[in-house]
């Protein structure tokens, strides 16, 4: 096997850093739609890399290490950029309506970058997670995030909101990455109803959910934001379906 083909996984990984880069970069521009892309792109290359790795037999330290790196920038410090460049739109309530607050807030977004890396470094060298997830991977919380800055910025940025908000809930994903709540995968051993009925059912309302966003927004001619918001939404199913499974698990023992 030539040294162009074992490495191609990395090559794909390397193209989501890219993405990662340039999500970053335009988050920091105020360029939020360019960032969403750009992070829906690199979760795109995140998907084929492993798969690409175990198609030609290739996986590796390397490409484990090299994809840890990728995600951390693409899933961690993209989505913190985004927040930290909306921290200087929010409104401010009187009590902290002053310059140092103004300073000091957007910089509370990279908690998330933090706990992203956390979350990836966990995931590497927890072995209950081959199959499932143990707290909210990282690609689902970057696009979350994405999606809704990117389709909701002037509710964000409206009187409706303001930043002590924000940051309950920089502080409230954070947790939830590193969280133990188990939250379930989309890998499939097999395409079995019994074997796979959560996964089923939450892929059939996310197209429910999808199609009904696209429906609205072609009918009032903002179909990007509707559908943004859908998935956004259907981040915030998989979030409650896991939540609610684990709960019920829990209750039965």
């Amino acid at each position: 096997m030539s040294i162009l083909v074992r490495n191609i996984p990395n090559i794909i990984t390397c193209c989501n850093l890219i993405c990662g880069c340039i999500a970053t970069g335009a988050a920091f521009h105020h360029n939020f739609t360019t960032t969403f892309i750009f992070i829906l792109l690199g979760a795109t290359f995140d998907f084929f890399d492993g798969m690409t790795a175990r198609a030609l037999g290739v996986s590796g330290k390397l490409g484990v290490e090299l994809d840890s790196l990728a995600d951390i920038v693409t899933f961690g410090v993209a989505p913190s950029a985004m927040i930290f460049t909306l921290f200087t739109e929010v409104r401010y309530p009187e009590l902290i309506y002053n310059s140092f607050w103004f300073t000091v807030m957007p910089f509370t977004a990279f908690i998330m970058a933090a706990f992203s890396a956390m979350r990836l470094a966990k995931f590497n060298i927890d072995e209950r997670q081959h199959t499932t997830f143990i707290g909210m991977p990282t690609p689902a919380n970057a696009i979350f995030w994405a999606a809704l800055i990117s389709s909701s910025e002037a509710y964000l940025t409206s009187p409706m909101f303001n930043a002590p908000f924000l940051l309950a809930f920089v502080i409230m994903f954070s947790w939830l990455l590193v969280c133990e709540i188990p939250m379930f995968s989309l890998k499939f051993k097999n395409m079995t109803w019994k074997d796979n009925k959560r996964k089923y059912v939450f892929l059939i309302l996310c197209v429910l959910f999808l199609g009904i966003s696209a429906a609205a927004g072609t009918a009032c001619g903002q179909t990007f934001t509707y559908i943004s918001r859908g998935i956004a939404g259907c981040i915030g199913l998989y979030l409650f379906q896991s939540i609610l499974c684990s709960y019920m698990k829990n209750e039965e023992q």
